[in-house]
């Protein structure tokens, strides 16, 4: 299996991530009941000047398609319109991480 790269945003729920991404690629089929890698940070907070302290953070663990509560589903905030043209069709995973490393920069 080779890795792949896609757009996703999260949230995190009771120590697990939920992903939130385009059905239209397929991308969740093929990441549901696989290890996956994750990562994450807050480096535009310091292009946009907002300034403090910048963090990643970057997991592997199994992944699951899930289907959020509408709680969930609204911490996700607006979902975009579209995706290369096409009409944005929301697909969720739940990843359990097990392996995680985190860094900060500090200013």
């Amino acid at each position: 299996a080779l890795p792949f790269l896609t757009v996703a945003r999260h949230i995190v729920c009771d120590g697990r991530i939920l992903l939130r991404m385009h059905s239209g690629f397929g991308h969740h089929e093929a990441c549901d009941g696989s290890v996956v890698a994750y990562g994450a940070d807050n480096y535009n907070d310091a292009a946009s000047g907002v300034g403090g302290d910048l963090w990643s953070v970057q997991f592997t663990g199994p992944a699951e398609i899930v289907h959020p509560c509408p709680d969930q589903e609204r911490l996700f905030g607006a979902a975009p319109v579209s995706v290369n043209g096409e009409p944005f069709a929301p697909a969720y995973l739940r990843v359990d991480p097990h392996f995680v490393t985190e860094h900060t920069l500090n200013f």
